[in-house]
């Protein structure tokens, strides 16, 4: 079956290198601190943070997945880019591979865009369902919120 693509964009008043900052290079202690019921915690398994790093991630009470591991596949402190793909756990189950990137731009006010694409890529007939897209993209946009909002209650950050 083909990849499955989808595209989604969340807007911050904070501007992109202090949010790439927090949530891409500061996002493995950052994260779990701000929002501990998504995400309990994320290790370096191996690597420095840079592209080849191994990172387990293991996820808050009641979250649909345990744990996963991922692969960083690029970051870029320049440009705001940061791409990674899940190697290891329950959430690669019916897929051959799912790989995130993420590119964090200025907005007209100052702010930021945070564009996220994530491509899935089934296993023999398996389907990505509009619930599991819904889900993903609620996830990702309360976690971008949870740190934009952390952020802007500690702006000595």
């Amino acid at each position: 079956m083909a990849p499955i693509t989808y595209d989604m964009e969340v807007t911050s008043s904070i501007p992109p290198a202090k949010m790439f900052k927090a949530f891409v290079l500061d996002g493995d202690t950052l994260i779990p601190k701000v929002l501990p019921q998504a995400i309990k915690s994320v290790e370096t398994l191996q690597g420095d943070g840079g592209a080849g790093t191994i990172k387990l991630t293991t996820f808050g009470e009641g979250s649909k997945h345990k744990c996963v591991k991922h692969k960083v596949d690029a970051v870029d402190k320049e440009n705001f880019t940061y791409s990674y793909s899940i190697i290891e756990g329950d959430a690669l189950d019916g897929f051959e591979s799912v790989s995130y990137h993420i590119k964090i731009v200025p907005s007209p006010d100052g702010g930021s865009i945070c564009k996220n694409r994530s491509i899935y890529c089934p296993k023999g007939d398996n389907k990505v369902t509009e619930e599991e897209i819904k889900y993903g993209k609620e996830k990702a946009s309360s976690i971008f919120k949870a740190v934009e909002a952390y952020l802007l209650a500690n702006p000595d950050c």
